[in-house]
């Protein structure tokens, strides 16, 4: 008989997730019902790029002082138009704006924060290379009416939930909500998204480094004398790892989480606190990592420790196998 997983839906297993909680008012459920449709929204326009005029950029900055691409202006539309009305969200903030959002004034303001990177790796559009929506949910802590700035600057261990949508060879929802990461895959031929990849471990120790390797002379001597170390051969400790990095962070983490390693996109001279932001990026990738079993650092302690200053901070981030990540930690400290 065929296994019966295929045919659970992405909408039936939040259903059924809503149903552990006995005082759950289905906001939450709402929420990633939302979210779900927003990406397959996101994913028709991607997976059809090639074919219309919707490529190249809009020749603006965004706050980042990234050039912002068509793409990247309809994903950021789109996710925060089917997030704004269903009376779940309260605030958002998005990788593309500098402010947060706010819920329009004629829809109901809910109890949670959404975070979001409408389109990671969008520097890649035009060479046809994987892009990813994430995204990060918090409970306000305001207490009433619109969102504020502080509802979004919560660290991350705080976090209710955490995903992405990557867009590549098949399109897949992965999420956690504390209870394990699972992974949904889009069968464009029926709408729905199918349980794929039911609670993801990450390998305690892998065998793949992912990272700008280009960046190496200007690293720190931790950094470079780590990567010195992955690249030698030593059979006992498997040895030498492959290099493979696409240059999205959503792509190269998800390889990550199934096969284990190491991602990292440390500081360097240039930019001391890395590339990566923070809320958008790094929380949620840390909390999905961690929740798989994986560890997660900021090169001293846990990216979930972290306490948000600012919407758009950045931050050196390690992410993969635990055993991985520690042996990067050693060296970053010295102690190797």
């Amino acid at each position: 008989m065929t296994s019966t997983k295929k045919f659970m839906t992405l909408e039936r297993f939040i259903n059924e997730q809503e149903q552990l909680h006995p005082n759950a008012t289905g906001e939450f459920t709402g929420l990633l019902h939302d979210l779900s449709l927003a990406a397959k929204l996101v994913w028709r326009e991607v997976s059809k790029a090639g074919l219309v005029n919707i490529l190249g950029t809009t020749h603006r900055l965004n706050v980042s002082g990234d050039v912002v691409k068509k793409l990247d202006e309809f994903a950021d539309e789109t996710v925060y138009r089917a997030m704004d009305h269903g009376g779940h969200v309260c605030v958002m903030a998005s990788e593309e704006n500098e402010d947060i959002l706010h819920i329009p004034d004629h829809y109901k303001a809910g109890k949670y924060v959404f975070l979001f990177d409408p389109l990671d790796g969008s520097s890649n559009i035009d060479a046809n290379i994987t892009l990813g929506t994430i995204f990060a949910i918090y409970e306000r802590v305001s207490k009433e009416g619109k969102g504020t700035l502080e509802d979004c600057l919560q660290p991350g261990y705080k976090q209710l939930a955490a995903g992405y949508i990557i867009y590549g060879t098949s399109t897949m929802f992965v999420y956690t909500t504390g209870r394990g990461v699972h992974g949904f895959t889009l069968d464009p031929s029926v709408g729905e998204f199918l349980l794929s990849h039911e609670n993801i471990r990450v390998p305690k120790k892998g065998k793949i480094y992912s990272m700008n390797e280009g960046n190496y002379r200007n690293w720190d001597d931790g950094m470079k004398y780590f990567v010195d170390y992955l690249k030698e051969t030593d059979k006992t400790t498997n040895r030498p790892y492959s290099l493979r990095y696409i240059g999205t962070m959503v792509g190269d983490a998800h390889r990550t989480l199934l096969y284990g390693g190491i991602f990292a996109y440390p500081g360097d001279k240039n930019n001391p606190e890395g590339k990566l932001r923070l809320c958008y990026e790094c929380n949620p990738m840390a909390f999905i990592i961690e929740q798989a079993g994986g560890r997660s650092s900021n090169g001293k302690h846990s990216i979930l420790q972290v306490q948000p200053t600012a919407l758009h901070q950045h931050t050196p981030v390690f992410l993969g196998s635990e055993e991985d990540v520690l042996i990067c930690e050693e060296f970053l400290s010295g102690n190797r």
